[in-house]
C-alpha cells in the first residue's frame, strides 16, 4: 500500500475509472499446483520480525563496565549520560528499521525515506484495528455478508505487522488457494472485459489487482482488491456493515491508517482493510469464503454482483 501516491474517492456518483498503464505481470503464477498441506517456512519476500534481547556474558560485562568508566574518566559524566542514552536508542532505530525491510516491498519505498514515512504515519495509525468504523456513507442500502451468514474463522488471528506494506507474520495461505485466486480474478477480467480487468496494484505498486472500470468508490483508478505476492493476504474496500461482519467474525482487520483524518488527509479510506490469507483446507473452504467477501468488495466499489467460484 502506497502512502504517497493513492488518492482517496468515495461518492455515490458513478465514475470512469481508468485503468493504470499496463505493467508486466508474473502470469507462472497462473499456473495451479496441486494442493498440499502448509509448511512452517515464511513465504518468498518475508522475513522474521527481529525482537531486541541482550545476553552478558562474563567478558561482556566486563567490557561494558570498563568502558563506562573510561568514559567517565575521559569524557566526564555528563557525556557519558547522553551516550549511555543514545546507544538502546539507536539500536532500537536499527531493529525497528531491519524489521520494516523484513516485510518485503511494498507501496512504500524500502528506503531511509520510505522507514521515515511510516515513521510518520505510525502517529496516526489505529489503536485498535478490530473494531468496526462509524457509518461511511449516506446510502441506506445495507451490506450483503450478514444476509449470508458468514461463518467463523477457526483458530487464533495471525499475528500482522506493518503499516505499508502490511503483511501477516503466520498462518500463511496456500500456494494453491493464491493461485487459484489469481486465476478467479483473470477469468472475471477475461469473461467481463467492459467492467472488469487486471492489472499491477495501483495502492499497493506489487501483486495482481482486480479493477472496476465503472467505480462508485475507490482508492485508486477504480481498483477492487489486490492479493499480495509474499503472504497471500488482502486489500480492499467493503461496506461498513461488511466491515464490521468481517471483524467479528475474524477474517480480517482493519488497516492501520483507515480511518477519518481530522487534521491530515489519511492516504486510504476508512473502509480499507485487510482479509487473511486463506489457509491450507482439503475442501478449499476458506478459499470459498475470500471469493464471497471479495463478491462484496466487488458489490460496494461498483455496485454489481457477481461469482467467482
Amino acid at each position: 500500500m502506497s502512502v504517497t501516491l493513492a488518492s482517496t474517492t468515495t461518492n455515490n456518483s458513478t465514475t470512469t475509472s481508468r485503468l493504470p498503464s499496463p505493467a508486466p505481470i508474473d502470469h507462472d503464477d497462473d499456473e495451479v499446483t496441486p494442493l498440499q498441506p502448509p509448511t512452517s517456512s515464511l513465504p518468498c519476500g518475508l522475513r522474521p520480525q527481529k525482537s531486541i534481547s541482550i545476553t552478558l556474558t562474563g567478558p561482556s560485562i566486563f567490557t561494558v563496565s570498563a568502558t563506562l568508566l573510561l568514559s567517565i574518566h575521559y569524557l566526564g559524566s555528563r557525556l557519558t549520560e547522553c551516550l549511555v542514552l543514545v546507544a538502546p536508542l539507536v539500536v532500537l532505530l536499527r531493529n525497528d528499521y531491519e524489521n520494516f525491510l523484513n516485510l518485503g516491498p511494498g507501496g512504500t519505498p524500502s528506503t531511509v525515506y520510505g522507514y521515515l514515512q511510516i515513521s510518520w504515519w505510525r502517529l496516526w495509525a489505529l489503536r485498535d484495528p478490530f473494531t468496526a468504523p462509524v457509518v461511511l456513507s449516506s446510502s441506506q442500502i445495507g451490506g450483503i455478508l450478514q444476509k449470508q451468514g458468514l461463518p467463523y474463522r477457526s483458530g487464533p488471528r495471525p499475528i500482522v505487522a506493518g503499516i505499508a506494506p502490511q503483511r501477516q507474520l503466520d498462518q500463511h495461505g496456500s500456494r494453491h488457494s493464491y493461485q487459484m485466486l489469481r486465476r478467479a480474478m483473470v477469468k472475471l477480467g477475461t469473461r467481463s472485459p467492459l467492467r472488469f480487468g487486471t492489472e499491477r496494484s495501483c495502492v499497493e505498486k506489487h501483486g495482481l489487482a482486480l479493477f472496476a472500470k465503472y467505480a462508485l468508490r475507490t482508492n485508486c483508478q477504480g481498483e477492487i482488491v489486490h492479493v499480495h505476492d509474499s503472504d497471500h493476504s488482502m486489500h480492499m474496500c467493503l461496506h461498513p456493515d461488511d466491515i464490521k461482519v468481517v471483524l467479528s467474525k475474524g477474517w480480517g482487520q482493519r488497516h492501520p491508517l483507515a480511518r477519518n483524518g481530522w487534521v491530515l488527509q489519511m492516504p486510504v479510506s476508512p473502509d480499507f482493510v485487510m482479509i487473511y490469507a486463506p489457509r491450507y483446507t482439503t475442501d478449499e473452504q476458506e478459499l470459498q469464503i475470500v471469493y464471497r467477501i471479495i463478491e462484496a468488495a466487488i458489490w460496494y466499489t461498483s455496485e454489481e454482483k457477481v461469482s467467482l467460484s
